[in-house]
């Protein structure tokens, strides 16, 4: 829907220079267009290119649609038909769930090389962005310039290692994508328990609560990997103990993924 309201847009507005620009730290596109697989073969097949462009207090990279792509409205209403007809191929990702358990050392982990791979446009964005920095480096910034800023670094991700620790010190490990939200997690993690009724708190490695079910892992800071705690909430522990007599449950992960 974003991508079509984009060129609905440009075809209603042919001559409107802004609306032939997408800024790619632009929230909505993050959020909606970004994580998607392909969106930068059909913006590149529709003829937008990447250029860096200034915008407030820095440059920024654009997905820039040339003036003269405007005059063939016809091809730019065939981009649409694409898109509202053709059936969209649903991306899930593997888990690729582990169980780790608990040794002498620290596990390391081992994180594959599509966890960085970059694409040529990526590379020259990186570029790009150093070179801002050095910039960036000998200007006065706010604190919002610089929170933008991190937030942008974060997007640079496509995919995060999770890995939950519970209270034996067992480890629960699965892939996720950046822009997953952290109910995504949260289901992850409920799908692995025996006693998946009960409600159960995650926090970060610095003791964090997380709690907001619709932010992102890159929001969250939680990647390229990261390691989150596991504990039942205690409240409602204290009342199974006052009831049952039992202190606490100790069992946490079904046996068949032991």
């Amino acid at each position: 829907d974003t991508l079509k309201k984009y060129l609905d847009n440009i075809i209603a507005n042919p001559t409107e220079e802004k609306y032939r620009k997408i800024r790619l730290s632009n929230k909505a596109f993050q959020d909606r267009v970004a994580s998607m697989e392909g969106h930068e073969e059909f913006l590149q097949a529709v003829g937008f290119t990447l250029k860096e462009l200034p915008h407030q207090d820095s440059v920024e990279t654009f997905w820039v649609l040339g003036e003269d792509k405007c005059e063939d409205l016809d091809s730019l209403k065939d981009s649409v038909n694409i898109l509202t007809t053709t059936e969209p191929l649903r991306f899930k990702v593997d888990r690729m769930m582990q169980v780790l358990q608990p040794t002498g050392q620290v596990p390391a982990f081992h994180l594959p090389d599509a966890f960085y791979n970059l694409t040529t446009d990526e590379i020259k964005r990186e570029q790009q962005q150093r070179t801002d920095a050095v910039q960036k480096s000998f200007q006065l910034r706010t604190k919002a310039m610089r929170e933008r800023d991190e937030q942008q670094n974060l997007r640079r991700y496509n995919f995060t290692l999770i890995r939950v620790r519970f209270p034996d010190n067992v480890m629960l490990q699965g892939v996720f994508r950046a822009q997953e939200k952290l109910s995504s997690l949260v289901e992850f993690v409920r799908d692995a328990l025996i006693s998946d009724w009960l409600p159960f708190i995650l926090s970060s490695a610095t003791g964090q609560r997380l709690e907001e079910d619709e932010v992102s892992f890159a929001e969250l800071g939680l990647v390229p990997a990261a390691v989150v705690n596991f504990t039942w909430d205690p409240s409602i522990m204290a009342d199974i103990a006052a009831q049952q007599g039992a202190a606490a449950n100790n069992q946490y992960l079904k046996p068949e993924l032991l």
